[in-house]
């Protein structure tokens, strides 16, 4: 695993990996993004918008100053393809895995996250994944690449059946990707109930999150590639992430932040919020 230590860590954060903690590990790739660039700057810049928060969280009654867990810089992946992104990915997500580490990725763009599925699936055959976002990402081929951040949730069904597989708040997708949604029955409604009653499908099973930042409505993050009206608020989200049973969660990701977007900065410090939240909710 090739990495660049983090111009600024993120807030709390150990330079050195805790056995059985959460490890931080930036993934800044934005080669299949098809509309808007500038996720590449996405870890980078949660890590910077981290100085400004505290490290208490009022709605969870924890502080990330007493939660153990390092951030491991940058995987090193400029000028790569989509598809050796992912097997770096890969690669690096078993090394932590290896090391008793829980792996917690932050984009750069979805498209690597099937390599991190990858991995994980190898330490747990039987897990599931629990997509938020608001784009199906199901088609096979996208851009003349099957390693598109729009055919993620394509390579993981490769990889896992529908059944295993939820995702929630999807709005946006070609009518045969919502078919195939419908069909079957991984669209999950992004409210509480609905949420709630999908995870009972999965009870029991060890689960990957992976949470693409354009789930949230524009006016809440507009510094993403894909925006997509209609989204849930910070809020929502908060209560959404808190239904989730954390103890079962065995890595995830944070993708599609794209911070030059937005002037105002909002996006990174929310992105850089919802970071510390995932963290002082993991095992």
């Amino acid at each position: 695993m090739t990495t660049s230590p983090p111009r600024v860590p993120y807030l709390e954060s150990a330079p050195e990996p805790v056995n059985g903690t959460p490890a931080l590990l930036g993934v800044p790739f934005d080669g299949t993004a098809c509309f808007r660039k500038g996720a590449a700057r996405g870890p980078d810049s949660i890590r910077e918008a981290s100085d400004c928060l505290e490290s208490y969280s009022p709605f969870l009654h924890r502080d990330l100053s007493l939660r153990p867990f390092s951030d491991l810089g940058n995987l090193i992946v400029a000028g790569e393809s989509a598809a050796k992104v992912n097997t770096l990915v890969k690669e690096a997500s078993l090394h932590l895995l290896s090391k008793k580490l829980t792996p917690l990725l932050i984009g750069g763009e979805h498209s690597f996250t099937p390599g991190a599925v990858a991995a994980v699936l190898e330490h747990h055959p039987g897990l599931a994944v629990v997509q938020f976002d608001a784009h199906a990402d199901l088609r096979n081929e996208w851009t003349n690449t099957q390693w598109s951040h729009a055919c993620c949730m394509r390579r993981i069904r490769d990889m896992i059946p529908p059944s295993r597989i939820l995702q929630c708040g999807i709005r946006s997708g070609s009518s045969t990707e919502f078919d195939d949604l419908r069909e079957s029955g991984c669209l999950v409604p992004p409210d509480i109930d609905s949420l709630s009653s999908a995870l009972k499908t999965v009870e029991g099973l060890p689960l990957y999150l992976t949470l693409d930042l354009d789930f949230l409505d524009p006016a809440d993050l507009p510094g993403t590639g894909t925006p997509e009206p209609g989204g849930v608020n910070w809020p929502k989200l908060e209560k959404l992430l808190a239904a989730l049973p954390w103890q079962r969660v065995v890595a995830c990701d944070v993708v599609e932040l794209a911070p030059e977007l937005d002037p105002t900065g909002r996006s990174s410090i929310l992105a850089a919020k919802i970071i510390r939240e995932i963290l002082l909710s993991l095992p």
